[in-house]
């Protein structure tokens, strides 16, 4: 494998980490806007896998809700601040990367 093939691979290994860690976000966020029913397994086993990824945000905003006549939506503004900060986080990696990976022209 060669000096480039090496940087696209790890590149490649952190844009999929940082997709699985969106996509249960991503869930995370739509379920808790139409107020799906968290003693679901399905809904319950997406908030138990994002909580971790969550807790570091959770208090920065207010969590707004509106109840309704068989659910209660719930906007978590910390779930959108984790999002973008883990993209951030995820570019950073990838561009450290490729500076410490760049070959040196002296």
């Amino acid at each position: 494998m060669n000096h480039t093939e090496e940087i696209q691979s790890i590149k490649r290994i952190v844009y999929y980490i940082l997709g699985v860690i969106e996509v249960l976000l991503a869930f995370r966020f739509i379920f808790k806007l139409l107020g799906a029913n968290p003693a679901s397994g399905f809904v319950s086993g997406i908030y138990t896998m994002t909580s971790i990824f969550l807790s570091p945000f959770i208090g920065i905003f207010r969590t707004a809700s509106a109840r309704g006549v068989e659910t209660q939506a719930v906007i978590e503004p910390a779930n959108l601040v984790a999002m973008l900060v883990y993209a951030v986080i995820a570019w950073g990696i990838v561009k450290l990367v490729e500076i410490l990976r760049r070959p040196n022209k002296v």
